[in-house]
């Protein structure tokens, strides 16, 4: 019965080491969109833009003045980078959820052979 219960024990840690690492990653997935939609919106603003106009870029306390076809092709690769870290982490949020789900399956499974086998070791014990 105390090998039972260790295992449990175990296994309900694992599982909610499994919760933190989804969090963590929601988490990380939520900041991403947040930056990705900040950036969507200068290059929308990039567009609006004629090619003579004055674009500047914040370097520590200094404004660079910097070109329009550069400034488009960092924010460009910004959101294909950010799109592609979006997309791993997607993939790791639903293989994540997949093993809390075994996860549970596997602890549901565990208690039901605890309870099983300490319903019938009570009849025998008061014999």
């Amino acid at each position: 019965m105390a090998e039972l219960q260790a295992k449990l024990q175990a296994m309900s840690e694992d599982y909610q080491k499994l919760q933190q690492e989804l969090q963590d990653a929601v988490n990380s997935r939520q900041k991403l969109q947040s930056q990705q939609q900040e950036n969507a919106g200068v290059f929308k603003e990039f567009e609006k833009l004629g090619n003579d106009e004055t674009i500047y870029k914040l370097m520590g306390p200094v404004l660079l003045k910097q070109d329009k076809v550069e400034a488009e092709g960092t924010v460009k690769g910004r959101l294909d980078f950010i799109q592609g870290e979006v997309t791993r982490l997607e993939g790791q949020i639903n293989e994540t959820q997949e093993k809390l789900e075994k996860k549970k399956t596997e602890i549901l499974q565990l208690q039901a052979s605890a309870q099983a086998s300490a319903g019938g070791q009570s009849p025998q014990s008061a014999e």
